[in-house]
C-alpha cells in the first residue's frame, strides 16, 4: 500500500506512474483529491469548534460562579458538540474511503524499471548456459513423462480434475530430490533459514502481501467460514496459499523488529494452490499451469538502504540453482506494464525448454519496497531512533519445483527417451544417473480398470 502523505504530495507523479503500469488513474484516483479536501476541511472545522467550545465553557464557568444565567451558552456548547461529532464522522468516512482507494493502487515502479506496455517491453539482462544440441527432435515434457510412466495426467484428472498431475517412481523421487537440493543450497551456501509454514492462511495474511482484495478470484477459498465478503478481513477464514510468500511474509505482521536483526533471509518449501482464473486455453498441456504445485520460496526483510542490494543477491541465489543444475536460462527485467500488483521491481528468470522451443518463467524475484510492510504493518526501529519505520520486503522463487522438473526432462532427454539426471541431483537420487521407463503401477489396462472387457 502506498503512503497517504506521499500520494497527497505527489499526485501528478503518482498518476503518471499508474499510466506507465497500464492503470487508469482517473478510475483509481477520481475521488481522492475531493475526499482529501473534505477530510481536511472537516478536521480543521472540528479543531475550530473545539476552540469555541473551550471558550464558551470558560464563560459558562464564570457566569455560574457569579450567579448569572448560562443556559443559552450551555445550549450553544451542546450544538457545537453535535456539529463536531457529525464532522468527525464525516472525516472518518472520508478517511475510510481514501484508505480503500490506497488499497486498490498498485505499487509504483522503481526508477530503474523500463517503461513498457507488456512483456514485449521487458529488458534482457543476461543469458547463462548453452542450449543443448540434439541429433533428434526433442520432445515436450508431457510426452517424455507419460512414455516413461513417471507422469500421469489422466488419473490426476479422474481424482481431482484438470490441471493436476500424479508423479510415479523415479519421477516422484526427482520432484522430492529437487526440493531437498534447493533447500540445502539456500541454507548451506546462501545463508537462508528454513521455514515450514502452514499452507492455509487467513484473509489478513493475503491482504498483507497484496493478494486481497484484488485477486480473490485467483485463489482457493475454503468454505469453512462461509463466503468471503470484500472488506472483511477475518482471522479465522481460510485460504490455500498461492505461494509460501504469504505465510512467511506475515510471520512479522504487526511487529517491530530491531535494525540489528536485519537482513532476515528465510526460505520455505510448500505446496501452492492457484485457480488460474482467466488462463483457460493457455498452457493446457503438461505442468506449466497447475492448480497445485510445489515451490521453494525465498523471502527477505531488510532496511530500505539495503533493499536494492538484497534484491540482486536474492536473484543471484535463485540463478545459482539453475547454474548447479546446468539449465540454460536468461534474466529479464520486467517493464512497468508487466510487473505484479505489489512489486516495485521484478526480475524474471526464464529457463530454456527445448521440447517446446521457448523460454518459460521459472522464478520471479521482486522488491516490494515498503508496499507489503505498510499493508501488513511490519516495522523496524533504526538504531538510536525514537520512531519506527516500515522495512522493505523481497521475495522470489528459488525455484518453482515443477517447472524445474519439466526443464530437466526436456533439457536432459536422451535419444532413447530416458532422462539423464543432473550431476548435482545424483546424490539426492540415491546415485541414480538416468531415469528410464518405469514399470506401470498396474498390469491391467485402463479399460479393465474402468470395468470394460479386456
Amino acid at each position: 500500500m502506498l503512503d497517504l502523505a506521499f500520494v497527497r504530495a505527489n499526485l501528478p507523479a503518482v498518476e503518471a506512474a499508474l499510466r506507465a503500469r497500464n492503470a487508469d488513474p482517473q478510475a483509481l484516483l477520481s475521488d481522492f483529491a475531493s475526499l482529501d479536501a473534505r477530510r481536511r476541511e472537516a478536521i480543521t472545522e472540528v479543531e475550530s469548534l473545539k476552540a469555541q467550545r473551550n471558550r464558551l465553557s470558560e464563560e459558562i464557568g464564570r457566569r455560574k460562579r457569579s450567579g448569572e444565567d448560562a443556559a443559552s451558552l450551555t445550549e450553544e456548547v451542546r450544538s457545537l458538540r453535535e456539529r463536531s461529532e457529525s464532522l468527525e464522522t464525516a472525516a472518518q468516512a472520508a478517511d475510510t474511503s481514501m484508505r480503500s482507494i490506497l488499497e486498490a493502487l498498485p505499487n509504483l515502479p522503481s526508477d530503474s524499471v523500463p517503461v513498457g506496455a507488456n512483456e514485449h517491453g521487458n529488458a534482457l539482462i543476461h543469458e547463462n548456459g548453452n542450449r543443448p544440441q540434439f541429433d533428434f527432435t526433442p520432445k515436450p515434457h508431457w510426452e517424455l513423462g507419460e512414455a516413461l510412466n513417471i507422469l500421469d495426467f489422466d488419473r490426476a484428472a479422474k481424482i481431482s480434475g484438470s490441471r493436476f498431475v500424479v508423479h510415479y517412481g523415479a519421477g516422484a523421487r526427482l520432484e522430492r530430490a529437487l526440493a531437498n537440493f534447493m533447500l540445502d543450497l539456500h541454507t548451506r551456501e546462501h545463508g537462508y533459514t528454513e521455514v515450514l509454514p502452514p499452507v492455509m492462511v487467513n484473509s489478513k495474511s493475503l491482504f498483507g502481501t497484496g493478494q486481497l482484495p484484488k485477486f480473490a478470484a485467483d485463489l482457493f477459498h475454503c468454505d469453512d467460514k462461509g463466503p468471503y465478503t470484500q472488506g472483511e478481513l477475518q482471522e479465522n477464514d481460510h485460504w490455500m496459499v498461492p505461494t509460501a510468500e504469504v505465510p512467511v511474509t506475515n510471520l512479522f505482521r504487526d511487529e517491530t523488529l530491531d535494525e540489528n536483526a536485519l537482513t532476515i533471509s528465510l526460505c520455505a518449501y510448500s505446496s501452492c494452490f492457484r485457480s488460474e482464473a482467466g488462463s483457460y486455453g493457455r498452457d493446457v498441456r503438461g505442468m506449466i499451469r497447475q492448480h497445485q504445485f510445489q515451490k521453494v520460496e525465498l523471502v527477505k526483510f531488510t532496511i530500505p538502504e539495503k533493499s536494492e542490494e538484497e534484491h540482486e543477491r536474492l536473484t543471484t541465489d535463485a540463478e545459482d540453482v539453475l547454474k548447479h543444475l546446468g539449465l540454460p536460462f536468461r534474466r529479464m527485467l520486467l517493464c512497468t506494464g508487466d510487473m505484479g500488483f505489489a512489486s516495485a521491481k521484478t526480475y524474471d528468470l526464464e529457463v530454456w525448454l527445448p521440447g517446446q522451443g521457448l523460454y518459460r518463467e521459472i522464478s520471479s524475484c521482486s522488491n516490494f519496497g515498503a508496499f507489503q510492510a505498510r499493508r501488513a504493518n511490519i516495522r523496524y526501529r533504526p538504531a538510536g531512533a525514537k520512531k519506527s519505520e516500515y522495512l522493505h520486503t523481497l521475495n522470489g522463487s528459488g525455484l518453482a519445483v515443477g517447472r524445474t522438473y519439466l526443464a530437466i526432462l526436456e533439457n536432459y532427454q536422451q535419444a532413447d527417451g530416458s532422462i539423464r539426471v543432473p550431476e548435482a541431483l545424483v546424490p539426492y537420487m540415491g546415485g541414480q544417473q538416468y531415469i528410464g521407463p518405469q514399470p506401470p503401477i498396474s498390469a491391467g489396462s485402463k479399460a479393465q480398470k474402468n470395468g470394460a472387457a479386456g
